[in-house]
């Protein structure tokens, strides 16, 4: 094996990026792991499908290395089933039996990549360094939409009506006449949204709004 990328920079212990790799193959399981530990990363391999379910789900960046056809629970059947229990780990699938049909469905169910064996060192170690970019951004954008979800739950139902307005575009004095408001009560309304929703801006509040898909005649948090 040759090519490989300059290791990994040292990661905190609790936010060290995993590399699952599910293979029957036990001397590819071996090459992998050796390969992945190589540049830093932290890895748990597993002969089948059956055994990663077991596993508890990653909290850290992560991704999966999948050979697409393993005993029992097949890779696509793996990655068809993850999506279900709405577990969103990148899948890298390799195999050394592709074809375009099962290239497409892998694809089309989400996978980052499909890489045919022998696999090229850098060009698996170029999908998973993508992949875990990819998971590592996705959880960021779930903790700051858990954070705003959790300043809109401190709302009344009345602040909730006044942003979905405020936000659609709407003036103070739009917004009073829909809601049967002075204008002056929908300024205070606004000043108490701004300071629970930590806004600096209009333009932040409508970011708000929009990643907790708020509209008028549906001010209610969307999960």
């Amino acid at each position: 094996m040759s090519d490989r990328m300059a290791p990994s920079p040292p990661q905190e212990n609790g936010d060290q990026p995993i590399v699952y790799v599910v293979d029957d193959d036990a001397s590819m399981r071996r090459a992998l792991t050796n390969l992945f530990e190589s540049v830093g990363l932290k890895v748990e391999a597993f002969g089948s499908a059956p055994q990663l379910l077991q596993a508890k789900p990653p909290q850290v960046p992560s991704c999966l290395v999948l050979d697409i056809r393993l005993p029992g629970v097949s890779g696509l059947e793996l990655q068809s089933d993850l999506a279900k229990a709405n577990i969103h780990t990148p899948i890298i699938f390799i195999t050394g039996h592709a074809d375009i049909p099962m290239t497409v469905r892998a694809m089309k169910g989400g996978a980052i990549d499909f890489l045919t064996k022998p696999v090229r060192d850098q060009d698996i170690l170029d999908a998973v360094q993508a992949a875990i970019e990819r998971d590592r951004k996705r959880r960021d954008l779930n903790k700051t939409v858990s954070n705003v979800r959790s300043r809109f739950e401190s709302l009344t139902s009345r602040e909730r009506d006044v942003l979905a307005l405020v936000t659609s575009g709407l003036m103070n004095k739009q917004v009073a006449a829909q809601l049967g408001l002075a204008e002056i009560t929908v300024k205070i309304y606004r000043g108490q949204i701004m300071r629970k929703m930590g806004a600096k801006s209009l333009a932040d509040l409508v970011r708000m709004s929009e990643a907790l898909d708020i509209r008028p005649g549906r001010p209610d948090v969307q999960t």
